[in-house]
């Protein structure tokens, strides 16, 4: 019994025996398959876990305008970062953002967004990004492990919201969203670059390797002047708060170049703090927004007069009923008249005369003439997000479109259409397409973007016409007075547009539209200006009344900085009035 319990005791021993020798056998054989085998497969491991690559973009561009003013520019900012082992918790990497979040504050989206990166198993995950240098040196005192800074560049703008709807913003990124910064991002941005991102065993440290370098982006420089465009800014700031409109807009242009000086659009945004809280107010009035010219849009219907039916010059047209009716349709007059000749019916804005023109005009002639000056279609400006504005082809045209049209309806263009038109008129039959940048500095050196050449549109005959006839008379006498300047003769014209009400399907006797367009001198155009005001509920509405005197304000004092010299009035046409009655009406 005693011998049969030893034998069963030495027979454990020695299985238990074996198994320590195999199991020593297998630990050092992998340790040997570790240090001779794989040595340099798990070096290569070990070193993966504390690098990785990373694409990186060198600062943006400037943008100046066109005396050397730094409008847009990119300042270095730092951001934190982590990074995170393979294997390492996600718990873990939360509780060191616990500490971090002790002097760093995280919103609730930054929070969300780290998590939701954690959890796809990202081993780079931004922090917070471009906080200030105070917050940098905070995180760099903590010494976190996995927590890093990186300087990175944040665009700036150093006059806030001066130029907004021009200049655009950027992402996070610095990626152009809108306005020039998106119009000529890959200008802007350069060429992207990639690093090796090294970290210590500790992770405290990191270092990089350029592996690609970057490549500088190129600098913008505007046709805009800054001081011009700070009159423009607050003259319509003024006008739209005065009037308690909705908003307005203000383009300056140079005609002879097409060179954009000035264009405000009110409500503004800084886009320091890009996108705006308002989505609205980041709309560029000037360019994206449509709208019926109203007694504007005569620009075209006089031109067109003059070109198809030239019998109209010495036409009298009988105004004195106040209304037209055509077809149902009734257009009444903002005041009665009696009898007025061609250039008076657009001097005093007669709706009654000027839809008696368009009928002897015809519909394919006006359209023609439209279509001549280019609405319907975009400027080809160099902003993005043009609008072209709505011409329906004569196909779907009704009987009331002729005489709609002929004033200023069923037809919607943009406030810089209407200067282009108005560009025509002043450059004496020449159309030379609008622009905002004139050249770029890059590694080679500057530049310069050649504009489109000038189109003629209108006989240089047709164009004296209009201006010494009609749009100087305009200013000198009829619906645009306000707009006159003392030394500088100026030309142009006025418009009211009522608003068309969709819950009332019909033209609201509440809600309008003011505007004023033109140019000065009238002999020799120096400057333009369009001016559009919507919706002034103060109490006075006509574009004579509300859009005349911001035209004459900006231009007086564009010209004063310009240097422009006063001038004696040119000498005057002389035409038979047919009512000496009308001088200085009311303005529509």
């Amino acid at each position: 019994m005693i011998n049969g319990s030893a034998h069963r005791l030495n027979k454990r021993a020695l299985v238990a025996a074996i198994g320590v020798i195999a199991w020593f056998l297998l630990i050092t054989g992998r340790l040997v398959e570790l240090q001779l085998f794989r040595h340099h497969e798990l070096k290569n491991e070990a070193a993966d876990q504390n690098r990785y690559l990373r694409e990186i973009w060198p600062p943006r561009g400037t943008i100046t305008d066109c005396q050397g003013t730094i409008l847009a520019r990119s300042l270095p900012f730092p951001s934190v970062f982590l990074t995170r082992e393979s294997q390492e918790k996600k718990e873990a990497v939360l509780s060191k953002l616990a500490e971090l979040e002790t002097f760093l504050p995280l919103s609730p989206r930054d929070k969300q967004r780290i998590k939701n990166r954690l959890e796809n198993g990202d081993r780079f995950i931004w922090i917070k990004r471009k906080i200030s240098w105070e917050l940098a040196e905070k995180v760099k005192k903590a010494q976190i492990p996995g927590i890093f800074l990186q300087t990175e560049s944040k665009r700036f703008y150093p006059f806030g919201p001066h130029l907004a709807h021009v200049l655009g913003g950027v992402d996070i990124d610095d990626q152009g969203l809108s306005g020039l910064e998106y119009k000529y991002n890959d200008l802007l941005q350069g060429k992207k670059g990639r690093v090796l991102v090294r970290r210590d065993a500790l992770k405290r440290k990191y270092d990089l390797e350029v592996l690609e370098p970057t490549l500088p982006g190129k600098d913008l420089i505007l046709t805009i002047d800054s001081r011009i465009q700070y009159i423009a800014e607050k003259e319509l700031e003024e006008a739209v708060l005065a009037h308690q409109a909705s908003w307005g807009t203000v383009v300056v242009s140079r005609p002879a170049t097409g060179e954009v000086l000035a264009m405000a659009s009110y409500p503004d945004y800084d886009p320091n703090e890009f996108p705006p809280a308002d989505p609205l107010a980041q709309v560029n009035r000037a360019i994206q927004e449509n709208f019926e010219p109203g007694s504007a849009f005569k620009i075209v219907t006089a031109a067109a007069a003059l070109e198809f039916h030239p019998a109209s010059l010495s036409k009298v047209y009988d105004c004195s009923s106040g209304y037209i009716a055509l077809g149902g349709l009734s257009v009444r007059d903002h005041k009665r008249f009696s009898l007025l000749s061609f250039p008076e019916v657009f001097i005093h804005s007669s709706n009654v005369g000027t839809i008696q023109v368009a009928l002897e005009i015809g519909q394919e002639n006006l359209f023609s003439m439209i279509k001549k000056f280019r609405f319907g279609e975009k400027t080809g400006i160099d902003l993005p997000a043009e609008e072209a504005g709505i011409l329906r082809p004569t196909r779907y045209w009704t009987i009331h479109t002729l005489p709609h049209i002929a004033i200023g309806y069923e037809i919607s263009v943009t406030a810089l259409q209407l200067l282009q038109a108005m560009n025509v008129i002043a450059n004496r039959g020449w159309l030379v397409p609008p622009r905002v940048v004139q050249a770029t500095v890059g590694p080679d050196g500057l530049e310069t973007i050649p504009s489109a050449p000038p189109v003629r549109l209108l006989p240089k005959e047709t164009a004296e016409t209009l201006i010494n006839l009609i749009f100087s008379k305009v200013v000198e006498e009829g619906t645009g007075t306000e707009a006159a300047l003392s030394g500088y003769p100026a030309a142009g014209k006025t418009g009211t547009a009522q608003k068309f009400d969709p819950l009332q399907r019909a033209y609201s006797s509440f809600r309008h539209r003011a505007i004023f367009v033109g140019f000065v001198p009238s002999d020799k155009p120096a400057v333009s200006i369009v001016v559009v005001i919507d919706e002034p509920k103060a109490g006075k509405y006509y574009g004579g009344d509300v859009a005349a005197p911001v035209f004459r304000e900006i231009a007086r004092r564009v010209l004063l900085y310009s240097g422009e010299t006063p001038r004696e009035e040119p000498k005057k046409w002389v035409l038979a009035r047919t009512n000496p009655g009308l001088k200085n009406q009311e303005r529509p």
